[in-house]
């Protein structure tokens, strides 16, 4: 019988609620996994919580939740932030960072933005946006070319690592990455920009993408 893989999936903030994610993933394969979901993360997440986990998602930005723009992430308070988070990694855990993830910025969180090894710079407002593989990577295969309206992230990449599987285009946006993996330690990260509109969600090719990306993270692949 297959084992099924526990993920913790860490959603919402005032730009991304948890609606179209938990809307997105509702069918989702349950027979392989496990979604566990937390929204204030702040007063739940603890390092030995998170080791329960193979792999972890992250699809927030930097507050605590859509109702409360306070940083997530707060020195002497917050028990698992950018530190804990790479200790995990380092430890052999696996981490996505999805869409809103990417919207942490150097001179706010610098520590996050070099776990990920990207910063936010901005994005266009929402149009049109094809995502293409790039490359042979065991996180596209089965995906093909395609296009939804989505938000078209435009990062300041800083891991010299990266390994890009993953490219996207839009007439406002030009072409940016979209998708990158690095290793660090015994553990994985993969990075993956769309995803802000439920279209995007329930696209075959970008959950395919996502559960690729979980499997790889957590070494299945």
């Amino acid at each position: 019988m297959e084992t099924v893989m526990k993920v913790l999936m860490i959603y919402d903030d005032i730009w991304h609620p948890a609606d179209v994610i938990r809307m997105g993933m509702a069918d989702m394969d349950l027979k392989k996994y496990q979604f566990d979901y937390v929204i204030t993360a702040k007063d739940i997440l603890t390092p030995e919580m998170i080791a329960e986990y193979p792999v972890i998602i992250n699809a927030k930005g930097n507050s605590i939740n859509a109702a409360n723009t306070q940083p997530w992430f707060e020195p002497t308070v917050t028990e698992v932030g950018p530190k804990e988070l790479r200790e995990y990694v380092e430890a052999g855990g696996g981490f996505i960072s999805l869409h809103a993830s990417n919207t942490f910025m150097e001179d706010s969180c610098k520590e996050f933005c070099d776990l990920v090894g990207n910063s936010f710079i901005t994005h266009p407002l929402r149009c049109p946006v094809t995502v293409k593989p790039v490359g042979e990577h065991p996180i596209t295969e089965g995906v093909g070319e395609f296009t939804e309206r989505d938000e078209h992230y435009i990062l300041k990449i800083s891991a010299e690592d990266k390994d890009v599987f993953l490219q996207s285009v839009s007439e406002p946006g030009k072409v940016q990455t979209a998708g990158y993996t690095r290793t660090m330690g015994k553990g994985r990260i993969c990075v993956i920009t769309p995803g802000h509109t439920l279209a995007v969600w329930k696209n075959e090719n970008f959950r395919r993408i996502l559960t690729n990306a979980i499997d790889w993270c957590a070494k299945v692949k």
